[in-house]
């Protein structure tokens, strides 16, 4: 699923010949950086009810990201830099790497065999 989201990025580029939207790729590395620094490699710090300033600025990058790498096409769109097929397959993209996030952490947390 992660090599299809990718995939999907590229030819939201190689489709259209215009490269903008990998600038949404590079969001897409800065997402769990968060996760990585602040929170040990967990995303159980996500959910919990700590009100540490790190753990805060943790929560606060991470949804920053996240949005990031939803605006970005939009933006680039909105500026004429791409058109609409290539927002949509990168939003697509975006979609496909959530449910491939999603998955891998559930499957993480069925860890009882």
């Amino acid at each position: 699923m992660f090599s299809t989201s990718i995939l999907l990025q590229i030819l939201a580029c190689a489709l259209y010949s215009n490269w903008w939207p990998m600038l949404s790729a590079l969001m897409y590395v800065v997402v769990p950086m968060p996760c990585l620094f602040f929170g040990g490699g967990s995303t159980s710090f996500l959910t919990s009810r700590e009100s540490n300033g790190w753990i805060n600025g943790a929560k606060f990058l991470t949804g920053f990201s996240a949005v990031g790498s939803i605006a970005i096409p939009a933006i680039l769109h909105h500026a004429n830099l791409i058109e609409v097929g290539a927002m949509w397959i990168a939003f697509t993209s975006f979609f496909v790497l959530v449910c491939t996030v999603l998955c891998y952490h559930r499957a993480n947390l069925d860890e009882d065999w």
